[in-house]
């Protein structure tokens, strides 16, 4: 249907929807106002005010009606907010794509993002609602088809690379085609459900056999780690192992204009955190399984406690705080993996971390709650997050150079408000010359990201693993590093 923009207001015609959905419009010219009628039923609307009467209801509009000329203008909001109130048929406006949906017609909205992870390219479809769909591959694309009416679908723009071409509707329009590269060799996929009713299908294409990842370019006299190489670092798609981790929350550290860490190269903390983020997510998801969720997924500032709290509304079994380190001396390096420690010592602190209290109900009686302190929620899984720092020093050794002292304590805000299992890794440290262009590039951010995921799953076989009695436990000698590590 036309439509203009009056302001910032997309708005239509009332004798246009007259004509498409069978209204009969009259101005009351005493009144100063017009009445939409259908099958009996009435929308009466004023002439300055962003409101409108529906079969008695008070319904909100972005903004008023108007006059152009003879006709009278509404925004395109009308038709889903007041129209539909009186209509017998299902109204569904899409006005970013600019759908208006009559009946029960399946338009699922799709947003399709691709992001480059080592030597793999990942095609993201984040599908609203979960709508049932094939895979197929031909010679020189994948076919994408949802068993819908239409796509309600937004495509990224980006550059052809090796792997991927581009991603465009095809025939029928039910359909995306993913346009391969040169370099495809093959692909894997897997459906994510969300706990909102929509899902993420994840598409990772690969290189063939043949395709070889160049080895770093060694940078003067810098020493290089070893890097496992590029194929190792990207693990294979396996079905969801068995476990308690369902959800886990990463947070890249800094963005916007707090930048973190600046190194005397110019990398800045902010995108290595991200970068490492997005990297792990990837592996997490295509390994396990398990619902993954960014604090910020692009550059954006974000409170400390606001990270904290988004993973305690989205329950998360683990929270894990991604950072580079500085430090006014230079030749100070290695990772480091901090969890809280308590502002307040002993069995006293743990005492104060909650609370009950009895509440009252709706439909009377009362029931018994527990209050958890905000600063004190960590207090509750100080052990647990001890071993979770403990299996990333055991997966990073020979891998991620390591400081000399590993594994530490700090009152963090960040990792305070968490109500679950939460450590804070600095991956290393930019001030230093050897380890600022080891953090930018591809293949130690995949190591990293590979270190990460790998003390993951050994935390979680050792949080599945039956607890034995003192008898039944081997009493090895203690390493010097594990013995300094309890003292």
């Amino acid at each position: 249907m036309p439509a203009m923009l009056v302001g910032d207001h997309v708005m239509v015609a009332l004798d246009d929807l007259a004509g498409l959905f069978q209204l009969n419009v009259r101005e009351d010219v005493l009144a100063g106002g017009v009445t939409v009628g259908y099958k009996g039923k009435t929308v009466i609307l004023t002439p300055g005010q962003a409101l409108a009467s529906a079969a008695g209801r008070l319904i909100s509009l972005p903004a008023p009606p108007s006059r152009d000329g003879r006709r009278w203008l509404v925004p395109v909001e009308f038709i889903s907010r007041a129209l539909a109130v009186v209509y017998d048929s299902k109204l569904d406006v899409r006005k970013n794509a600019r759908m208006v949906l009559v009946g029960d017609i399946r338009v699922p909205q799709i947003t399709v993002r691709q992001e480059v992870l080592g030597p793999q390219t990942r095609v993201t479809f984040a599908v609203s609602p979960r709508t049932p769909y094939t895979l197929s591959q031909e010679p020189t694309c994948i076919l994408v088809r949802f068993d819908a009416d239409a796509l309600d679908v937004t495509l990224p723009t980006f550059a052809p690379e090796g792997l991927l071409q581009s991603i465009r509707l095809s025939d029928p329009n039910s359909t995306i085609s993913i346009d391969l590269g040169p370099r495809f060799g093959s692909f894997r996929a897997l459906f994510v459900p969300q706990e909102d009713g929509g899902g993420q299908l994840l598409v990772d294409l690969m290189s063939g056999p043949a395709e070889q990842a160049p080895p770093p370019t060694p940078r003067g006299d810098v020493p290089q780690l070893p890097v496992p190489p590029a194929p190792e670092t990207v693990p294979p798609m396996i079905q969801p192992a068995a476990g308690g981790l369902r959800t886990v929350v990463i947070d890249p550290g800094h963005g916007g204009e707090e930048t973190g860490t600046k190194g005397a190269a110019g990398a800045q903390e902010k995108e290595i955190t991200l970068a490492v983020a997005r990297r792990l997510k990837a592996s997490l998801e295509s390994r396990l399984g398990v619902r993954v969720l960014l604090t910020r997924d692009g550059d954006q500032a974000m409170a400390l406690d606001e990270r904290a709290a988004l993973a305690n509304n989205n329950k998360a079994d683990l929270f894990i705080s991604l950072h580079a380190n500085a430090s006014i001396r230079k030749e100070v390096s290695g990772a480091q993996i901090y969890y809280l420690a308590a502002d307040q010592a002993g069995e006293e602190a743990r005492k104060a971390t909650s609370s009950r209290q009895t509440l009252p109900t709706v439909g009377g009686g009362s029931r018994e709650i527990e209050m958890i302190l905000w600063e004190m929620a960590q207090l509750r899984y100080l052990s647990q997050s001890a071993s979770l720092a403990g299996a990333f020093e055991e997966q990073f050794r020979g891998r991620v150079r390591l400081n000399p002292r590993p594994v530490q304590q700090a009152p963090l805000r960040v990792l305070a408000g968490a109500n679950m299992p939460a450590v804070l890794v600095e991956m290393g440290f930019l001030t230093n010359p050897d380890e600022e262009p080891q953090l930018v590039s591809n293949a130690y951010q995949n190591t990293i990201a590979q270190a990460l995921l790998d003390g993951i799953l050994r935390y979680r076989d050792l949080a599945d693993r039956p607890k034995m009695t003192p008898s039944q436990e081997p009493s090895p000698t203690p390493s010097p590093d594990t013995a300094r590590r309890r003292q």
